[in-house]
């Protein structure tokens, strides 16, 4: 996976949720989706839709209703599933999870597994805002899943940020090709 089609996969609340409970077994249909996912169920459809899209999921042909489909996972899917449990098991707390469900928590992760200047993180996630950074920087700091250090060495210093913890498992169970 590269760090475009993780931006892309993230960018709905619970694709994770979703691909990480498709690999541990659950059914693919809506029902057991929501139930074991703990989601809305207009937001799981969004995300089956974006997953589908995505082509990391497709309808079970010959299963389930019309109205509510059953999916299954692609060739491609299968392996986004692995990473998305390996993800997802690494931050059982309630408030990592939640935190895994921002859009920008994981590549931002990915793209500060070794130390980067805020530009270079911006850089390398070239779609992301500075006040989304910012935000995701600042909520990424408070859950120590992230480490901060002020670069002494260059004038006017600048903070250098690097994944830690429970962030650098995440970002190194992303396995992301570097380009």
């Amino acid at each position: 996976m590269d760090i475009t089609t993780l931006v892309k996969l993230t960018s709905r609340a619970w694709s994770l949720d979703i691909l990480a409970l498709l690999h541990s077994g659950t059914p693919g249909r809506q029902a057991a989706l929501v139930s074991s996912s703990g989601a809305g169920r207009t937001a799981l459809v969004q995300s089956l839709d974006h997953l589908v899209d995505l082509r990391l999921l497709e309808r079970n042909p010959g299963h389930g209703h019309p109205l509510r489909p059953e999916y299954r996972l692609t060739s491609k899917g299968v392996e986004a599933a692995v990473i998305a449990d390996k993800i997802k098991r690494l931050a059982p707390e309630p408030a990592g999870q939640n935190l895994l469900r921002r859009m920008w928590t994981v590549p931002v992760l990915v793209a500060s597994l070794t130390p980067r200047h805020f530009t270079q993180i911006k850089t390398e996630l070239n779609s992301i805002t500075d006040r989304a950074l910012s935000q995701s920087l600042k909520q990424l700091l408070e859950q120590r899943w992230l480490q901060r250090t002020v670069d002494t060495a260059i004038i006017p210093s600048r903070p250098l940020y690097k994944a830690a913890g429970v962030g650098a498992l995440i970002s190194r169970a992303a396995e992301i090709e570097r380009v």
